[in-house]
């Protein structure tokens, strides 16, 4: 028998095209590195560099070095495509020159 206990986890990759979830077993006290290598997600997007991947477990930024619990779910995220700030500024100003435009109309 093992000295080590095994732990479910889940590693999450969201693409914009497909979510790759894998399921798996890690010793007690893995980090999330272990987890995410013992995936094997690695192999399916070798893009991934996990030395500069953002992750997380259940939404919330985590370091790799930080140990699991059972029943954790991983996260890697992706790169923001744009600042959502000024995506609300832009949309924000675009919505008060439809309301300025629309009222000069009437």
């Amino acid at each position: 028998m093992a000295d080590s206990r095994l732990i479910p986890i889940e590693v999450v990759y969201p693409l914009p095209y497909e979510q790759r979830l894998f399921k798996l077993a890690v010793a007690e006290g893995a980090s999330i590195r272990e987890g995410i290598v013992a995936s094997g997600i690695l192999t399916h997007y070798p893009e991934l560099v996990l030395d500069t991947a953002s992750v997380g477990i259940f939404g919330k930024l985590a370091s790799l070095d930080t140990p699991l619990k059972a029943r954790d779910r991983i996260e890697i995220y992706r790169p923001l495509l744009a600042d959502p700030k000024e995506v609300r500024k832009q949309r924000a100003a675009e919505g008060k020159r439809m309301k300025k435009g629309s009222s000069e109309e009437a």
